[in-house]
């Protein structure tokens, strides 16, 4: 089953991280929707995410992580060595979401997008709208 991957759209960081994502993710595990979008927000409404969640979220079945659980959950199923990451699993949530938050909370000073990423059509699709 396919995983969903919900980003800030209008995050740099976000938005690279889902091109980073997409170069390693031969089998296509993930598809992904803007935060912002109209399914990536019936998505958070279905499974009750908080609209100001400042995270990315994977959407897994029935079940969603965010933070350093999503980050590390998807670098799992990423081709080598990006995989390895998943080891820092092993370290206490909070440890690990207290690097996580402060990169969220910083993120817009790498800049923010006015307009849509432009995707060549075999990852386009991977995208929900």
């Amino acid at each position: 089953m396919k995983q969903i991957i919900l980003f800030d759209g209008e995050c740099n960081v976000c938005n690279k991280s889902v091109q980073f994502i997409i170069k390693r993710d031969p089998k296509a595990i993930f598809t992904f929707a803007s935060q912002q979008s109209t399914t990536g927000k019936k998505i958070m409404e279905q499974y009750g995410i908080d609209s100001d969640l400042n995270s990315l979220v994977l959407v897994d079945q029935q079940t969603y992580f965010i933070k350093s659980s999503a980050a590390l959950k998807i670098c799992m199923k990423l081709k080598w060595p990006w995989s390895l990451f998943s080891l820092f699993l092993l370290i206490p949530t909070p440890i690990r979401d207290s690097l996580y938050h402060f990169v969220a909370k910083n993120r817009y000073r790498f800049g923010r997008n006015e307009r849509c990423m432009l995707l060549p059509s075999d990852e386009r699709k991977r995208f929900l709208d």
